[in-house]
């Protein structure tokens, strides 16, 4: 069983700065890739970025130049740096973890940790 731990969330004015973890635990034989996702109130899960295994990085729109996602695999841990943060970022933020195991890719996700960006 893999299991995802997330810290880092909080309360931050617009404009402040935020760094998420999340720390993957348990077996698996590669990690294909790392992903955060946000779910605000009344609003479907969206993807906010994501890191595959070779480095290759996808950002949502509204995060691209704000948002740094960074992973380091030998610690089996992702990162997300958010800086210039608004209001509108407010949401529940989860990890998402990939990994190959048994010839098949196989999906985690972490309990989330809040985020709050006051105006």
């Amino acid at each position: 069983q893999v299991q995802l731990v997330e810290s880092g969330g909080g309360s931050v004015q617009a404009g402040g700065s935020l760094t998420l973890s999340c720390v993957a635990s348990g077996r698996w034989d590669s990690i294909n890739g790392f992903a955060w996702y946000r779910q605000a109130p009344g609003k479907e899960r969206e993807l906010v970025a994501r890191v595959d295994a070779d480095d290759t990085t996808r950002y949502a729109d509204y995060v691209k130049g704000r948002f740094t996602i960074s992973r380091d695999f030998t610690w089996h841990t992702a990162y997300l740096r958010m800086n210039s943060l608004k209001p509108q970022d407010t949401a529940v933020y989860y990890c998402n973890f990939e990994v190959w195991r048994s010839g098949r890719i196989l999906e985690y996700w972490g309990r989330g940790t809040q985020v709050t960006v006051s105006s």
